[in-house]
């Protein structure tokens, strides 16, 4: 055998080879199920089938398609006549992408290394008669930067109603419990105390300004339009003659069709990415109000004092047998963290955008606005849940109250024996020894307050005995708590909320896990 005949059957040997190579890996990923193949759990396990349909790729391409559509409606209306009926009607008639041309654009990706050139190929494809002017005078973000602010619009009004509900079901709460005394703390120490309903107002009131900024951010929300590679419209003038206000008009026109009332007047190639951060803001807000919210009902829930809803069948530890984990509310604060970091992905991006566009906004985008959406989205899902059954145990925050309550009360104690003709220095001491023995008996013997029967064992306090339960009514000290209440929920959330009473609904909300 000759040295050249060796050399043949080695490469005769190695290509043989790849090419059995290349057969067995189209065969494993021609038999790979879904469970092989990672997948977000945002969507996999967490989030509503309708936010995940919004990020969707065939709700994606479908949106692209009906960009070109609208774009051709508006170059004919505007004056061109080369783009027929036929083609329109066409393009009408398939405007929801196929699972078929899914796949055979992304064939036609890994050839061209273009998704928005595949997808015009494959339309061009199943509608021949308007392959010729699908695209027609615009660039890629035409379709894709107009397809994400179509998005963030939809999104919001996703949102924003689970918010409502939040809020509405929460506004419920805090009235049912607005005059049910329960200490408060500052410090994570007993402080003073107010009600339940009044501690449920705060965080309401912080929802409240969480819908002001998704409501702002959902009305800001404008389409990029129609500007060519570097946001001149130069190739739109050249199809309309050098014809400036018709350029405007195809501009206006696509706006309005898609539904939009405004568009953005000046672009570059993209529309400016700091749109992302007044986007994203509101959302990684309410992650802190959310995480705020969840990590109050879990310090509660410790206290045994207030608990989100426990399912009959539920399992708080695959151990402990008897524990009630916060496990929804810990859900909320873990993915509140995440969504939160979210937004810095947003500013960084934004930061670094080179001139008309550069590509390294791409990649990043296609997670972050996703995530960010599909996070919030849990989050009002799981709040929601929790607020329709939050569990208040009255008992064990009477106890409590009866445990901190005589120390708060030594004023009024001193103030009725000055009333009673004590000298408030005299009533100070006699009290403060008091305090410090039941104390001691509190901190070193581990036994209950017993201030209130030293009271009512020391002579010099007689004068008032019969006025001890009086003073230490809880209900005395709560202050206005419950007219706060009252007001805050009956006007500064009914005037919120009045133009979304018919989004607000009793309906439980059940979570996947």
């Amino acid at each position: 055998m000759t040295f050249n005949e060796l050399i043949e059957m080695d490469f005769s040997f190695i290509f043989s080879t790849v090419f059995r190579f290349k057969l067995i890996l189209s065969t494993l990923r021609n038999t790979m199920s879904a469970n092989d193949k990672y997948s977000t759990p945002l969507s996999s396990r967490y989030a509503s089938e309708e936010m995940s349909k919004i990020f969707s790729l065939r709700n994606r391409f479908s949106t692209w398609r009906k960009l070109w559509l609208n774009l051709a409606i508006a170059e004919k209306e505007v004056g061109l006549d080369m783009i027929s009926d036929k083609a329109i009607e066409q393009m009408k008639a398939h405007l929801e992408i196929t699972d078929e041309e899914i796949e055979a654009a992304s064939k036609e990706e890994a050839i061209v290394r273009h998704d928005v050139m595949a997808h015009v190929h494959v339309f061009g494809k199943t509608c021949p008669d308007a392959a010729g002017i699908i695209h027609l005078g615009a660039t890629s973000c035409f379709v894709t930067d107009n397809a994400d602010l179509i998005f963030l619009r939809d999104a919001y009004d996703v949102l924003i109603p689970k918010l409502v509900n939040v809020i509405n079901r929460l506004s419920e709460f805090a009235l049912k419990y607005k005059d049910l005394p329960v200490l408060g703390w500052t410090h994570f120490q007993p402080a003073q105390l107010t009600t339940v309903g009044k501690r449920a107002t705060l965080w309401i009131q912080e929802l409240l300004w969480d819908l002001r900024n998704m409501e702002r951010a959902r009305n800001d929300l404008g389409l990029r339009g129609v500007k060519g590679t570097t946001g001149t419209q130069a190739s739109f003038l050249s199809l309309f003659h050098g014809n400036h206000d018709q350029v405007e008009q195809l501009d206006e026109r696509v706006v309005e069709l898609l539904g939009f009332d405004h568009v953005y007047p000046v672009t570059g190639q993209t529309y400016s990415r700091k749109i992302d951060i007044d986007v994203l803001s509101p959302l990684a807000s309410l992650g802190a109000t959310a995480h705020k919210f969840a990590t109050d009902i879990r310090l509660l829930a410790n206290l045994k004092e207030v608990e989100e809803p426990f399912e009959k069948s539920q399992i708080g530890s695959s151990a402990m047998a008897y524990k009630r984990n916060p496990m929804r509310c810990e859900r909320v604060c873990s993915l509140a963290r995440h969504m939160g970091g979210l937004l810095n992905d947003a500013i960084q991006t934004a930061s670094v955008q080179w001139f008309e566009r550069t590509l390294d906004d791409s990649a990043i985008r296609r997670i972050s606005l996703p995530s960010a959406f599909l996070t919030a989205d849990i989050l009002l899902s799981t709040m929601n849940n929790i607020s329709s059954g939050l569990v208040v145990y009255p008992k064990v925050i009477e106890r409590r109250i009866n445990s901190e309550l005589p120390f708060m009360a030594t004023e009024n104690i001193i103030m009725a024996m000055v009333e009673k003709g004590g000298s408030r220095q005299e009533c100070h001491e006699e009290i403060r020894v008091l305090s410090h023995q039941a104390s001691a008996v509190v901190k070193q013997e581990g036994g209950d307050n017993d201030l209130i029967q030293r009271v009512r064992a020391t002579e010099y306090f007689k004068p008032i005995w019969n006025e001890l339960d009086t003073l230490l009514d809880p209900s005395t000290f709560v202050g206005r708590a419950p007219q706060q209440t009252e007001k805050f929920i009956n006007k500064d959330v009914a005037n919120a909320l009045k133009n979304y009473k018919h989004l607000v609904n009793d309906e439980s909300v059940s979570l996947n896990v």
